[in-house]
């Protein structure tokens, strides 16, 4: 074997490590943007749902497009009334942009869509109405 084919190979090597680190890095980008969509996708729910309910998440998964989720959950009012299902779709442009919004009533309009966007979903007060979110227990709290 020569110095010029174990270079050679070498260099090989070489650009294959390269290529499947960049291939890992890229699935944990994606695995990043997913868990944001997420996250964001479940934060749209209680303010979506009726004043005074609780809600209850059943299942996040894929929606009808590869950039699309779909939230199911369902809302309790008051005691010994029966919970109803409902759901929301959240379509997200590149990243995690969410784009546009559909409930069992139909789509959310664009004026409902900007405000949630620009003033809800990045608040204290959302991240504390998350619903994917389990709170802790009082006694578990640190002052």
């Amino acid at each position: 074997m020569s110095l010029r084919s174990t270079a050679r190979g070498l260099r090989a090597a070489l650009a294959g490590g390269v290529a499947l680190l960049g291939l890992f890095t890229l699935g944990g980008c994606e695995s990043s943007v997913d868990r944001q969509r997420a996250l964001i996708c479940r934060r749209v729910v209680p303010a979506l749902a009726p004043p005074e309910t609780a809600v209850k998440l059943l299942r996040i998964g894929a929606g009808a497009t590869p950039d699309e989720l779909r939230v199911d959950y369902a809302v309790a009012g008051r005691p010994g009334q029966a919970a109803r299902q409902r759901w929301v779709t959240c379509s997200f442009g590149p990243g995690a942009e969410l784009l546009g919004l559909a409930t069992e009533g139909g789509p959310v309009n664009g004026a409902r869509l900007f405000l949630l966007r620009h003033y809800y979903l990045e608040t204290p007060e959302a991240a504390a109405a998350d619903p994917g979110v389990q709170p802790v227990p009082a006694d578990r709290l640190t002052h």
